[in-house]
């Protein structure tokens, strides 16, 4: 088992000049690099944009619905290295509601996992293909109140890691901690983000730019 060494590819406008900031998180597999590519289909020019590295490109070894302990300490040292970025980001001046986060695939599970353990105002969030973590979901974890966070999940049905039924249970818990939530399931689609997903996200969650 592996914790995370702390590795931030960073993009965009520098911190101190920007008005914003969005939190990219990659997918099992891929890089910081592959996802802070999505800037560019996203209306973030005037944002500083950041992106860990995952050791090994991988932010858990298992399946984000396997039982939480098989997942450690991998999972923890994942949720504590946003938690430090975060926290970085704000004390360079940006406050939270004007902070975004954006994550595919486990990246997705791990944005839902880390903004409804620390659920605030943010700027917003996009979930592409994402549910909450463990076998079994634990609600002692999620606290705060998202204070109208506008929130997308999306997903395809069926999806080869991600059960349908997970993102639906997701929606619930995130809604009722008062999310400005939206789900939007697509039949067929495969493992990968669509044009149409990233239109969404556009006018949904960057349309303030």
């Amino acid at each position: 088992m592996y914790t995370h060494s702390k590795n931030i590819v960073t993009a965009g406008i520098p911190v101190a000049e920007a008005k914003r900031a969005v939190v990219f998180l990659h997918g099992r597999g891929a890089t910081a690099e592959d996802i802070i590519s999505l800037s560019s289909h996203l209306n973030v020019d005037d944002a500083a944009l950041f992106a860990p590295q995952a050791t090994n490109n991988s932010w858990y070894p298992y399946s984000f619905i396997t039982p939480v302990e098989q997942n450690q300490p991998a999972l923890d040292s994942a949720l504590a290295i946003i938690n430090e970025l975060v926290d970085e980001i704000v004390s360079s001046g940006i406050p939270k509601d004007k902070i975004y986060f954006v994550g595919f695939s486990q990246g997705a599970c791990l944005t839902l996992e880390y903004i409804t353990r620390n659920a605030a105002r943010y700027g917003g969030a996009v979930a592409f293909t994402g549910g909450l973590i463990g076998k079994e979901i634990n609600m002692r974890n999620y606290k705060g109140d998202f204070q109208q966070t506008p929130i997308l999940i999306t997903t395809g049905d069926p999806d080869a890691h991600v059960p349908v039924r997970r993102v639906e249970v997701s929606e619930g818990i995130i809604k009722k901690m008062n999310a400005k939530i939206t789900m939007k399931i697509y039949a067929g689609r495969v493992h990968t983000i669509s044009q149409k997903e990233i239109e969404l996200a556009k006018q949904l969650i960057f349309n303030e730019a």
